[in-house]
């Protein structure tokens, strides 16, 4: 396991305890697990971000600390958050990250979240130009969810 997994296990785990949300030092993480503050910062920017359904808060200096919060909402919340922060375009990995937020949110369920991520895939939107391809998984997935919830 990297360093970089190392961290991200320790920090679900400490959320998990911690009931959704915790506050910790930068500096005291990266000492924990010799590394540099700024591969923290790496993990909280890449593994903890709003398509994960993490917000994470920051204050830098001596006496600064990162707050580290699971939003837990309810199913058509979290859809109606997930078409709402997608925007006009969607990148691969961005959607599979998307839709793996909403299952384990429980707003999708499995088979529907594989039906929609074939939908989404390069295969599926090789026709198009590649500059259209991102424009038109934002659109597919926007209409995607919104179904779900409207049946």
């Amino acid at each position: 396991m990297g360093r970089s997994d190392a961290i991200e296990t320790f920090l679900l785990k400490l959320l998990q305890e911690a009931g959704g949300a915790c506050e910790l030092q930068r500096g005291e993480l990266a000492e924990q697990f010799s590394c540099v503050p700024s591969q923290i910062n790496y993990v909280l920017t890449t593994r903890f971000t709003p398509e994960h359904g993490y917000i994470v808060e920051s204050r830098r200096g001596g006496g600064g600390y990162i707050r580290i919060t699971r939003v837990t909402t309810q199913p058509t919340a979290l859809v109606m958050h997930t078409v709402n922060a997608v925007g006009d375009r969607l990148d691969p990995r961005s959607a599979q990250a998307l839709l793996q937020n909403l299952v384990s949110g429980g707003a999708l369920p499995v088979p529907e979240a594989r039906l929609i991520a074939a939908a989404l895939s390069e295969s599926a939107l090789r026709p198009l130009p590649l500059p259209l391809r991102d424009i038109a998984r934002a659109g597919i997935l926007k209409q995607c969810l919104l179904e779900t919830i409207n049946n």
